[in-house]
């Protein structure tokens, strides 16, 4: 019985020592889950910020995406572009060289025609030398008499003997009169002096109508006269007859008005025309550059 009394406070205290633990495990409980209900919180808002920053990424992902096919792009057209540059270039490079070889030619052209000019110019130089000694020297042969009716000139590297014709024939004739020839013989002797040069004399008439025998117009007396002064400038004066030409010009080479009588006075003459020999200026024309390779340049 005693014993019985003993257990009994035993067991009542158990009971009690289990309630108060059951109700601090309680309380631990409902703290932890205050606590996981807060980290779940957490955890949700930490996800949504997840979530945005991964859309954000996403979109950043996608824009570069689209930046490195537009590169792609730019990159594909900057090779064709490239390609088509370096045939340009090529290109370029190959006509230059070209330009180069014709450039070469062409200077090789200038510098011949350079000499072919300066060969000219020499000559001319020369003939115009020549031209005013001539003159010089007839002039200074001639008396004064003589030259009242003799007029000497030089025009672009030609001279010309003006004989007035009632100096050489009578009035209507083409005969050479004997006045005239100690003035002739002068001037045969230039000539002779002068080889390389030809020598042209020309017949000249006023308008005035003419008709005698054997004379049938102005052309006719012109040349008629022309060839009386080649005759005794060969038969007389012993000039080469293969440097002499006559020819006759009519009423239709005046030099003054044939309106007054001094105006076909000065149209009636003669003229004796003493010119570079014409087969040496062909020889000259014959030594300049050749132009086939001046062409094929143009082409």
């Amino acid at each position: 019985m005693k014993r019985t009394f003993i257990l009994l406070p035993l067991f009542v205290s158990g009971l009690l020592l289990t309630g108060c633990v059951s109700k601090k495990s309680f309380a631990d409980l409902q703290s932890k889950n205050e606590l996981l209900k807060n980290e779940n919180v957490e955890l949700r808002k930490a996800n949504q910020s997840a979530e945005v920053e991964l859309a954000g990424y996403k979109a950043n992902v996608k824009s570069l995406e689209e930046r490195l096919e537009e590169a792609r792009k730019n990159n594909e057209e900057l090779r064709k572009s490239y390609t088509a540059l370096q045939g340009s270039l090529d290109q370029s490079l190959q006509q230059n060289s070209q330009g180069n070889i014709n450039i070469s030619k062409l200077v090789d052209e200038i510098n011949a025609s350079n000499r072919f000019i300066k060969q000219l110019v020499e000559a001319k130089s020369k003939s115009d030398s020549l031209n005013m000694v001539l003159t010089n020297n007839l002039t200074r042969s001639l008396s004064n008499d003589e030259l009242k009716e003799v007029d000497i000139k030089v025009l672009k590297g030609v001279v010309y003997i003006s004989l007035a014709d009632n100096m050489l024939y009578k009035s209507g004739s083409y005969e050479v009169n004997e006045r005239a020839g100690q003035t002739l013989s002068k001037i045969a002797k230039i000539i002779t002096d002068y080889k390389d040069y030809d020598v042209l004399v020309e017949g000249n008439t006023d308008p005035v109508p003419i008709s005698r025998p054997n004379i049938r117009n102005n052309w006719d007396l012109s040349t008629l006269r022309a060839s009386s002064v080649v005759q005794v400038l060969q038969n007389q004066y012993g000039v080469d007859p293969k440097r002499l030409t006559a020819a006759g010009r009519g009423e239709y080479n005046p030099i003054a008005d044939n309106d007054t009588e001094l105006g076909r006075q000065r149209n009636r003459r003669t003229q004796i025309i003493i010119t570079p020999k014409l087969d040496q200026f062909m020889d000259l024309i014959d030594k300049a550059p050749d132009t086939e390779e001046s062409q094929s340049l143009g082409e």
